[in-house]
């Protein structure tokens, strides 16, 4: 299975959670009373995010993305004589 990269060059603005959650016993859904967790804003850089956040004077954390780390494989391999494992 292949991971896709689309819309995956944004930068998200997410709130942090004001109020805690709780497990509905009857159902066993996780309600919260904070409606801003269901916002996400996304920006095509880092530093509209950033203007965003100081323009309304939100407190934020910048988290830069991780390299990916791409490992060459070739399908033929899964029918090989001498595969590993």
């Amino acid at each position: 299975m292949q991971s896709g990269r689309a819309n995956t060059r944004k930068w998200v603005l997410k709130p942090e959670p004001s109020s805690a959650r709780w497990l509905d016993p009857l159902t066993g859904w996780t309600g919260s009373a904070d409606m801003a967790q269901q916002v996400r804003l996304t920006f095509d850089s880092k530093e509209e995010a950033i203007a965003y956040a100081k323009k309304h004077g939100l407190d934020y954390t910048v988290q830069e993305p991780h390299r990916r780390k791409v490992r060459p494989k070739s399908y033929a391999d899964n029918f090989r004589w001498q595969r590993p494992g």
